[in-house]
């Protein structure tokens, strides 16, 4: 069958992703392209054609990390039960945190941040503030709703966010191991959740 002009080969697209993550997470932002495509079976100037530099490609990588991250604030249900939903949310953060290679990306691109601008900027405005923003769209959704009175979404999105981190994300990013069991993180995911609740409860 001939492929729909526009057609994003969804394949391929995960492929490269997943090649990405592997090749800069061990060989650092300056990682050519050419190792990716050969790391995900494809030739380098399909990379080019879904990406057309190392920062879009870095962007898709946080792009997909944060739908999945985010991905608890769209069940269906969630602005029913916003208590379930923030404790789901704050699960897959802390779950990314602590996950084998989730943050390897993330490291490099630290460390490389000075010599590559671009890229970190891409990195957080597809990461960090992507994800603030969607958690901020949900508080405000839920205080029209009446199940909340939040009145500045961004900074109330920020203090949950932070809440749950904690050392979390710094040990991650030292690569030192989780200090807490995967009981006690879902312990704090419930804590952070009823907390910010009460904080900014009706």
């Amino acid at each position: 069958m001939p492929r729909i002009p526009g057609q994003i080969d969804v394949a391929k697209t995960e492929a490269i992703l997943d090649a990405a993550i592997e090749v800069i997470g061990q060989r650092g932002l300056s990682a050519p392209m050419e190792a990716i495509a050969r790391h995900a079976g494809v030739s380098k100037q399909t990379v080019y054609n879904h990406y057309g530099c190392k920062a879009e490609l870095v962007r898709a990588l946080m792009a997909r990390r944060v739908e999945l991250i985010t991905a608890p604030l769209r069940m269906p249900g969630a602005e029913e039960n916003p208590q379930a939903a923030l404790e789901a949310y704050a699960r897959s953060i802390l779950e990314t945190v602590n996950g084998a290679s989730s943050y390897s990306v993330m490291r490099v691109v630290i460390q490389g941040a000075g010599e590559m601008p671009e890229v970190a900027h891409e990195v957080f405005e597809a990461g960090p503030r992507h994800a603030r923003r969607q958690l901020a769209a949900f508080l405000e959704t839920e205080t029209r709703l009446g199940r909340l009175q939040v009145e500045d979404f961004d900074q109330a999105a920020e203090f949950f966010s932070g809440m749950v981190l904690g050392h979390a994300q710094l040990r991650a990013l030292l690569c030192l191991p989780a200090d807490k069991t995967q009981a006690q993180f879902d312990d704090l995911a419930r804590e952070a959740a009823k907390r910010f609740l009460k904080a900014y409860g009706p």
